[in-house]
């Protein structure tokens, strides 16, 4: 879902750039709340893989579904196999085709145990962008947010998550992640939203996660603070949440889709970095390097994506970030 919700602030870009271009986005169903509003010349199309695209015979019939849309350029922003596949009978019938340069070798070297270079990588923007200028369609870049007017009548907050009283901020927490090597230490998030609740006991904070296990730590989280509200027990779906986020004030959210989806709705998100790093490019959309809470440590990044398994066996580069440095990035992003 990050990588999806990163292609917004481009496809964004492209679109306003360049009103004569009708624009198609392909992805799955899921990501249609992100671009069915975002601009006039924008349209998207579902596709479910694992049903729609199985195999090559699925594949070929995605094809001729797509080549009959009459497309005039085609940009894969996502380079997998099966875009790979559906690029070379793009080749084979002459329509232009680019698709996304990874930058797999700087990463590797982010990322590598022995001679690593801290450098910064390009970010998934520039590479999405990079794809667009190749067919001919440079952009500048000039996204603010999901909701800047274009589309008012979704902004309003549903009646079910109350009313925001003077003196109250409205925080949102999201602490999981797909891997280990990104996940804050729930005990340690406890003790995150402890402190904030002795500081602000009039603050409400929202939980993020999703899924029955995820569903049920956050449940207990509620139980051990009134002031916490599980977001999945509330919510009709991803649209919704946007909305949501979009009137909260911060959010702590670890290198995960929930960094991006607050993005997108331009909310400030004190990011917090274990296995991952900054420097790998997937930093939210508009988000500052200074709210990004993390450790240096000689080993770190070591995954681009967390899935690996710590080399010291201690998860250092998660436990070694105290509560009161997140909830001293969470004050000044307040303040400031």
């Amino acid at each position: 879902m990050g990588d999806v919700a990163m292609m917004v602030p481009v496809v964004h870009a492209l679109a306003q750039q360049y009103p004569h271009v009708r624009v198609t986005v392909l992805s799955k169903p899921f990501a249609r709340p992100f671009f069915e509003a975002l601009a006039p010349n924008v349209g998207f199309m579902a596709i479910d893989p694992r049903k729609e695209a199985q195999g090559l015979h699925g594949l070929n019939v995605l094809y001729r579904r797509l080549v009959a849309k009459r497309f005039t350029a085609i940009a894969d922003f996502h380079d997998v196999l099966r875009t790979k596949y559906l690029r070379m009978r793009f080749n084979v019938d002459r329509f232009p085709v680019a698709h996304i340069n990874k930058h797999r070798s700087g990463k590797r070297r982010l990322t590598a145990a022995q001679g690593k270079r801290l450098e910064q990588q390009p970010t998934s923007f520039q590479n999405y962008a990079d794809v667009l200028a190749r067919l001919g369609y440079p952009v500048k870049m000039e996204f603010t947010s999901l909701f800047d007017g274009r589309n008012a009548a979704c902004q309003d907050l549903p009646i079910k998550y109350g009313s925001r009283a003077k003196e109250e901020h409205w925080i949102g927490i999201a602490p999981f992640a797909a891997h280990r090597g990104k996940i804050y230490p729930l005990r340690k998030m406890r003790e995150v939203i402890a402190l904030w609740t002795a500081q602000h006991p009039q603050d409400r904070i929202f939980l993020f996660g999703g899924g029955k296990e995820e569903c049920a730590q956050l449940d207990a989280l509620v139980d051990a603070f009134p002031n916490c509200v599980n977001v999945a027990s509330l919510s009709a779906g991803l649209s919704e949440e946007l909305v949501l986020m979009k009137h909260l004030d911060v959010m702590v959210s670890m290198d995960s889709a929930n960094m991006h989806l607050a993005s997108l709705v331009a909310l400030p998100v004190v990011s917090v970095w274990g296995a991952t790093h900054p420097y790998a490019g997937f930093m939210g959309w508009g988000q500052r390097e200074e709210t990004a809470v993390q450790v240096d440590l000689p080993c770190r990044p070591c995954s681009i994506y967390g899935n690996k398994p710590c080399l010291r066996g201690d998860y250092a580069c998660m436990e070694q970030i105290m509560p009161k440095r997140i909830v001293d990035s969470m004050n000044a992003v307040l303040q400031g």
